[in-house]
């Protein structure tokens, strides 16, 4: 990987680390606007400022958008949720091979 590619890199995990950041994301994948309240209820556990925080964040970066319906994915979004959908396969398998070793 080139280093602009690593630093591009660095900046979208940096943006995903923050607490809440995917689970805000993976709460919107289903293609619906979802107000502020019902997010929060979708994401379960946030606190309205942090919620608020992300969003803020998840809108600046492109991810997200606001409109009359409520919050939704933007088309970069979309697309990363769908580059992040391998993850839900590889979490069944992973939890599965977790629970076999105990």
């Amino acid at each position: 990987m080139s280093s602009k590619e690593n630093a591009a890199t660095g900046q979208l995990l940096a943006l995903l680390e923050a607490r809440y950041a995917i689970r805000v994301l993976w709460a919107l994948r289903d293609g619906h606007p979802q107000t502020f309240r019902l997010l929060q209820d979708s994401v379960g556990g946030i606190t309205p400022n942090t919620l608020n925080t992300r969003l803020k964040e998840l809108r600046a970066a492109g991810l997200v958008t606001h409109g009359t319906d409520g919050y939704s994915l933007t088309p970069s979004g979309t697309d990363l949720i769908k580059r992040l959908s391998d993850l839900q396969a590889f979490a069944t398998k992973w939890v599965a091979s977790q629970a076999k070793k105990k």
